[in-house]
């Protein structure tokens, strides 16, 4: 089967949901072109500036479009099939994951461009709004653990591809440094140097490209630097290095001006992101390659993992991801110019970001069943080498009719897709370590610098104390920390697209009481608590069950401790909606004042 055919019908199938359910969702909630969104009338230039569509929609695809949409779905594809990965891509982000980012923005911006949170507190109690937090903190850990720990994978070991070339984890290493140097400069150039930004993205968008071709050659490696201290360093004691460097870049990256680098680091990181779409859709539609992976490998894989609902919490992010709904309420909100605008940016980037997973299931739609790269797989890798295969076979194409000095080396399109990898996981990394300060902040009420350093600390802290475990399969081998926190974090992402489902589903039927939101956001609302809590109770089994067993590992406990209390969180905030549900009609709450932190987000 023609692997162009499969994609080009996902395009069209995810652009025509876009010019249908997009406008239905427009006319349901009542978007006004003329209305003066919060970025408008508390305009201040630092937090609250109006910003154009197509700015604005690359800041936001580029915050929420991380690792997710690479990782979920080459493992789920793995696991069970690129049909199912697929049917479940195109149908959670065109009617779910999109409506979850269209609501969650619109819900923002009806209320001063407040985090959801805030929503829920006005529509529910204070006890939801903690709860809520309390959760999304503990989602944010997740997250930071999982991506930290797969970026460190790539700094280390070397890969050998099919014609004999090399990439190395240290020349990956060099690279992301020399990326992470890039904003930092273009930040200092464009504020006391007068830059433009369209100078500065022509200046330092190629050194971008250079950086990747640079950093083979100079290759930072963490294990020779390690045994020249400790000569019985190894890679895995590299790999833990990495992981605490990298947490101490997320607590660094959480605290200096956004103007110093996330700002121009989010800018080249959009762009970047565009790229690698480009680079990934040239080489689909040009390359000619067949689908070779079966399209349905069964129910249950053979280590027992059912397809119902382990598929819905492994792909999260290109199809529906809570995280979303943070970035929706807490800086896109905020810069959104008029109400209209929200199609594109809420109900469009994650169209896009279905795109961005497609194009990663591909890499294991060209792969056979028994090829060595999936016997134990490394997303990151699957997506470098499918990426380089494609590019590879795109060089060929082009040769093939008449320009032979045409050629892309297969070293370098691998370490394009790896760098385009880390650099999505940068995104992530910053936002959520941010993000953790503030909901700190806001706990504990601590808004000076005690309560920001208290809260970079514990949010940089906590995933700091996972990353140096080391945690073995049912085998006796050790297991990668980010794959058993993989679960752990699609669970309590998808959980928490369900709460904030929940919170828009009563903020709409107190204020509307109109069937459509039954249907609109009542549905996928049940669809996601179902999935999530049923795949954390599986969970809650399955350490059960370990912790019965000898020479129980500690970790054990504290994963049994925390989905008991992710489920706990859920079923109270179940309860808190249904009250507020069925009390006696007061009419729309009345915003409270913004609050100092959260309303900076």
């Amino acid at each position: 089967m023609s692997m162009l055919a499969i994609v080009l019908i996902s395009a069209a199938i995810l652009t025509t949901a876009y010019w249908t359910y997009g406008p239905l969702l427009v006319r349901l909630l009542r978007l006004d072109p003329t209305a003066r969104t919060p970025a408008f009338e508390l305009q201040d230039d630092v937090d609250y500036a109006p910003l154009a569509p197509n700015e604005l929609l690359s800041q936001h695809f580029s915050a929420i479009a991380a690792a997710g949409p690479i990782v979920g779905p080459i493992l789920a594809g793995v696991m069970f099939g690129w049909l199912p990965a697929l049917i479940w891509i195109l149908v959670g982000s065109i009617l779910i994951g999109g409506v979850h980012d269209f609501t969650a923005l619109v819900a923002s911006i009806r209320h001063k461009a407040r985090s959801i949170a805030e929503v829920v507190r006005d529509h529910m109690s204070r006890r939801a709004f903690v709860l809520f937090l309390t959760f999304v903190w503990l989602a944010l850990v997740y997250i930071i653990v999982a991506f930290t720990d797969i970026t460190a994978a790539s700094f280390t070991g070397t890969q050998t591809l099919e014609n004999g070339e090399k990439v190395t984890g240290a020349g990956i290493a060099s690279s992301s440094l020399m990326y992470l140097a890039l904003p930092i400069i273009m930040g200092v150039a464009m504020r006391y140097g007068k830059m433009s930004v369209g100078v500065a993205t022509m200046v330092f968008l190629p050194l971008v490209g250079v950086s990747i071709w640079a950093g083979q050659y100079v290759p930072l490696d963490m294990t020779a630097i390690l045994k020249t201290f400790i000569p019985t360093a190894d890679d895995k004691m590299a790999h833990m290095t990495w992981d605490v460097l990298l947490l101490i870049y997320c607590c660094v990256a959480s605290v200096v001006p956004m103007w110093l680098l996330l700002q121009p680091r989010g800018h080249l990181g959009g762009y970047f992101l565009y790229v690698a779409l480009a680079a990934g859709a040239v080489g689909l539609v040009f390359g000619g390659a067949t689908i070779e992976y079966p399209a349905f490998n069964g129910w249950v894989t053979p280590k027992g993992e059912s397809l119902f609902p382990v598929l819905f919490i492994t792909i999260a992010c290109g199809a529906c991801s809570g995280f979303h709904s943070l970035i929706a309420s807490g800086t896109t909100s905020k810069q959104l110019r008029v109400e209209t605008d929200a199609k594109l940016i809420g109900y469009g980037a994650m169209l896009l970001e279905a795109m961005v997973a497609i194009v990663s299931l591909s890499c294991v739609m060209i792969l056979t069943k028994d090829a060595a790269l999936l016997k134990n797989p490394q997303p990151n890798l699957v997506y470098a080498q499918g990426i380089g295969s494609l590019l590879e076979k795109f060089a060929v194409a082009v040769r093939g009719t008449g320009w032979t000095g045409f050629n892309l080396s297969a070293q370098l399109t691998v370490s394009f897709a790896l760098m385009a990898f880390t650099t999505f996981v940068y995104d992530t990394l910053d936002v959520c370590t941010r993000l953790g300060r503030y909901i700190i902040q806001e706990l504990t009420g601590w808004h000076d610098a005690k309560g920001r350093w208290l809260g970079t600390l514990l949010t940089g802290g906590v995933p700091a104390f996972f990353v140096i475990q080391t945690i073995h399969g049912a085998d006796g081998k050790p297991q990668p920390l980010w794959r058993v926190f993989w679960a752990l974090f699609g669970a309590s992402n998808q959980l928490l697209a369900a709460l904030t489902l929940l919170g828009v589903t009563v903020w709409l039927w107190r204020t509307r009481r109109q069937v459509w939101v039954l249907f609109v956001t009542g549905i996928p609302t049940v669809w996601m608590y179902t999935m999530s809590t049923w795949a954390l109770i599986r969970m809650i089994l399955v350490n059960i069950k370990q912790v019965s067993e000898p020479n129980v590992q500690p970790i054990t406990y504290i994963l049994l401790g925390i989905s008991s209390l992710l489920v706990v969180l859920a079923l109270a905030m179940l309860v808190e909606a249904v009250i507020a549900l069925t009390a006696a009609d007061k009419g729309s709450s009345r915003p409270n004042a913004p609050s100092p932190v959260l309303a900076s987000t």
